[in-house]
C-alpha cells in the first residue's frame, strides 16, 4: 500500500490526532461541479496562491453550502431533494442545500447557470452587466439564491446535474469539507468566463491532458480532482460521461504509518 507522504507539519498533526491529543475539525457540507463540453473537455480554475485551502491547485467550480441554500423558497425543477438524498446518503435538507450550492457556486465561479424559465428550458446567455451585478451580489451574500431566481422568474434545474462522487477531507486537515461531486454539460448558448475571485487562471482541458500535466509537475491537482479527471479520461464523449453508471461511495483518505513515515491513503 503506497500513499502520499505527509509534510512534517501535517505528520505532527496526524500524530496528535492518532494519539487523541487533538480532535479533528468538523467537515462542512460542500458541492463541486465538473462542467463538460464536447471533446470531452472540463472547466478548471487555478486557485490563487494566497488562498488558505488548496492554494495553487486546479479545481472544479464549487464551494460550501450556505445556510440559505436549504431554503424551500428556491424554485426547483427535476429530481427532488429526497431523490438526491437517496443518491448521496444524506438527509433531505442536506441534499437540498448541496444541489442548490452546486448550481449557485457554478454560477458564481464560472458564469454558467443551470436554471431556466421552466422545467424544460435553460437560460442561454448570462454575460450582461445585470447578470454580473447579480453574480457579485450572490458572492457577497447580499442576495440569496432563492431571491435571485425569483426576481428573474427562473427555476433551478436539478436534472442537469449528474451525481459523480463523494469525498471528505482527511481528518488531519484544519479546513475540512464533506463534498459531493456533480457533472453537468455546458448549456447551449452559455459560455464560461474568467470571473476572477478565488481563481487567477481558468482553462478548458481534456481530462487525460490535465492528468498528464499533473504527472509532469506542470499543474497541481488535489487527490479528488486527480481521481475524477482520471475517471473522466476513460470516457470518449460527453454522452459517455452522462451514461456512466456511478455508485456513490464515500471516500475519506486516512493516515497510516509506514516505516516511521506518515502517509495519506485512499484505500
Amino acid at each position: 500500500m503506497t500513499g502520499l507522504q505527509l509534510p512534517d507539519e501535517l505528520a505532527e498533526r496526524a500524530r496528535d490526532i492518532l494519539a487523541g491529543r487533538v480532535q479533528p475539525v468538523p467537515a462542512r457540507d460542500a458541492a463541486t461541479v465538473v462542467i463538460l463540453r464536447e471533446g470531452p473537455e472540463v472547466y478548471l480554475l487555478r486557485r490563487k496562491a494566497t488562498m488558505a485551502f488548496a492554494a495553487g491547485a486546479y479545481v472544479f467550480p464549487g464551494g460550501s453550502v450556505d445556510p440559505r441554500d436549504t431554503d424551500h423558497a428556491v424554485a426547483w425543477a427535476g429530481p427532488s431533494p429526497a431523490d438526491w438524498g437517496a443518491v448521496f446518503g444524506a438527509e433531505e435538507g442536506v441534499a437540498r442545500g448541496l444541489v442548490c450550492a452546486a448550481v449557485r457556486e457554478t454560477f458564481e465561479e464560472s458564469g454558467v447557470l443551470l436554471a431556466g424559465p421552466g422545467p424544460d428550458s435553460v437560460v442561454d446567455d448570462t454575460t450582461g452587466d445585470d447578470w454580473e451585478a447579480d453574480r457579485l451580489a450572490l458572492i457577497d451574500r447580499s442576495l440569496s439564491f432563492a431571491d435571485f431566481l425569483a426576481k428573474r422568474g427562473l427555476v433551478l434545474r436539478s436534472d442537469l446535474l449528474k451525481p459523480w462522487a463523494h469525498w471528505i477531507t482527511p481528518e488531519i486537515e484544519t479546513r475540512r469539507f464533506d463534498t459531493r461531486f456533480f457533472t453537468a454539460v455546458l448549456p447551449e448558448g452559455q459560455r464560461t468566463r474568467d470571473v476572477g475571485g478565488e481563481a487567477d487562471q481558468v482553462a478548458w482541458k481534456r481530462p487525460a491532458d490535465a492528468v498528464e500535466l499533473a504527472h509532469e509537475g506542470k499543474i497541481f491537482l488535489m487527490p479528488p480532482t486527480y481521481r475524477t479527471l482520471t475517471e473522466l479520461a476513460a470516457c470518449d464523449s460527453v454522452a459517455d460521461v452522462l451514461a456512466a453508471r456511478r455508485e456513490i461511495v464515500t471516500i475519506l483518505p486516512r493516515v497510516v504509518e509506514v516505516d516511521g513515515e506518515f502517509q495519506l491513503v485512499t484505500t
